[in-house]
Parts: structure tokens; C-alpha cells; sequence
């Protein structure tokens, strides 16, 4: 390849890889912003930076997710950091955040608790957005805490605590207003795992046992007994698990149970309430 320009390099890499790939990957080597690539056109790359764009753009073309290319994903209106210890944050999560919103007082404390945190994108954006709650994270790897307090350093969130354990084993009789979770829910052998960005993410955070099921019928299970008296539970799962989901909440007591769409109109969120009654 032969480019010595912005443009020239954006032209190059447009024809290889997708275009908004491209230009993030041009962004990221050169440091700038969407409008400095647009406004200088001409600018020169230095020759270190003409062959970390083409490396960019091959490892691109090979499959590697550009946000681990870039180290970072934009998520709701934060910009988090991400590696391959994490799942990368997708739009479908967001819904579930904004329905955790909308359920979490603006002005009043609230105890919410984040299983399976990864890079942190749902617990962090819920502290910032509300600064009154307490917002526990947990994960079991000690590669993702690592990754999510970066994320809370970089944010300057000072209303989330971290937990090194697997699901509800280090809360002991810790209860909350609110239990969200993004846990693994695809089956052990969906060929999906093998087909784009999910070849590269990792696989303790993606693939669960029974179907996709066993992780969100344990923390469905579980959840009673870290739940207050009318707290919510809400999951993020599989485009054909909305059913099952809403069975496995009522066979553990939950009322209020529903479902929510993503913007393919596919059922991707389910939560339920503790039942007022027990």
C-alpha cells in the first residue's frame, strides 16, 4: 500500500475494511477526532504511523474486534476502556440500563448490585447516572477487575465497589434494591462463538451450560435472597430465551415480570419484581 496523506491513508483503508473501521482505526493511531480527519485531508503521516494504520487494518481484516484494536468502546455516553479479559459493550446492553434507570431513584440512596461486570459499562454507567446509589460489581476474573477499576479510575466514580468472586458467593446476606446482570448466555455449541468479533472474546464470559441457561436460571434462583422486599431483578439474554426466562422467574416467586425489545425487536432484557406478598 502506498499513502502518505489522511486521505489517501482513509481511501486505502475504506477499500480493505469497513468504513467507519477504517476511520476509527485512522483516529486512534493519529490521536484526532472525526472532524480533524475531515478538516485536514492533507495532513502528512509520518511514516511509524502509515505502518501502524496497515498492521491496524490487517489485524482488522483478519477478524480482531476493533475495540480491542483500539483498547476502547464507546457505551450510553461513557467511553470505556476495553481488552480481551472483557466482553466487548453492545447497544442491546443499553436497554438494560436505561430500564435500570428508570427504576432507581434520582435523589435517594439504593443498593444495586452488577453480576458478571466485565468492563464495568453497566455498573459504572448506572453510578454516574446515579450518584445517590451504592453499586457493588462482581466478577470472577481477576483479568476483568482489573479492567473495570481502570474504568472507574478513568471516570472518577466514587460510588462502586468492586468484588473478586463468582455470582452471589462473596455477598454472604448482602441484600439489594437491584440485581442486574449481563451473564453468559449463548450455548456451549452455537456456531456463533466461532463466527466474528465472539471468536475473540472470552468465552468464560459468553457460552453457559443448559442451553445457554444455567447461568440465568442460577442467579434467577439465587437472587430472592439478596433481593429487599419489592426489588428487581433484570438480566440481559439470548434472542429466543425471553420465554424461559420469564418461566424461571415466576417458578422462583418474582411478580411484575416482563420483557423488553432491542431495536431489532427481538426480546433481549427480562426482569421481574420480588413479590410484594412473601
Amino acid at each position: 500500500m502506498q499513502f502518505s496523506t489522511i486521505a489517501q491513508a482513509f481511501a486505502w483503508g475504506c477499500r480493505e475494511i469497513d468504513k467507519i473501521d477504517a476511520r476509527l482505526l485512522l483516529q486512534h493511531v493519529l490521536n484526532i477526532d472525526h472532524a480533524v480527519l475531515l478538516t485536514y485531508p492533507d495532513r502528512l503521516l509520518t511514516s511509524q504511523q502509515a505502518s501502524e494504520y496497515s498492521q491496524l487494518v490487517v489485524q482488522r481484516i483478519n477478524g480482531r474486534p476493533v475495540a480491542y484494536l483500539i483498547g476502547k468502546r464507546e457505551f450510553y455516553d461513557l467511553t470505556l476502556k476495553v481488552t480481551e479479559a472483557v466482553l466487548i459493550p453492545r447497544p442491546e446492553t443499553e436497554i438494560l440500563v436505561e430500564w435500570a434507570l428508570r427504576l432507581i431513584p434520582v435523589d435517594q440512596p439504593c443498593k444495586v448490585l452488577d453480576l458478571g461486570t466485565g468492563s464495568g459499562a453497566i455498573a459504572i454507567t448506572i453510578a454516574k447516572h446515579r450518584p445517590q446509589a451504592r453499586v457493588v460489581a462482581v466478577d470472577l476474573s481477576a483479568d476483568a477487575i482489573a479492567v473495570c477499576q481502570q474504568n472507574v479510575e478513568n471516570l472518577q466514580i466514587n460510588n462502586l465497589y468492586l468484588i473478586s468472586g463468582n455470582w452471589f458467593d462473596e455477598l454472604s446476606q448482602a441484600r439489594f434494591d437491584l440485581i442486574v446482570s449481563n451473564p453468559p448466555y449463548v450455548a456451549e455449541n452455537d456456531p456463533h462463538l466461532q463466527q466474528g468479533d465472539l471468536r475473540f472474546e472470552p468465552q468464560l464470559a459468553l457460552s453457559s451450560g443448559n442451553n445457554g441457561l444455567a447461568c440465568i436460571s442460577h442467579i434467577i434462583g439465587l437472587a430472592p435472597n439478596h433481593l429487599v422486599q419489592s426489588g428487581w431483578l433484570l438480566l440481559e439474554h439470548g434472542y429466543d430465551q425471553a420465554g424461559e426466562c420469564k418461566r424461571l422467574f415466576a417458578n422462583a416467586g418474582f411478580s411484575n415480570i416482563c420483557s423488553y425489545p432491542d431495536l431489532a425487536g427481538i426480546m433481549r432484557v427480562s426482569g421481574g419484581q420480588m413479590n410484594t406478598s412473601m
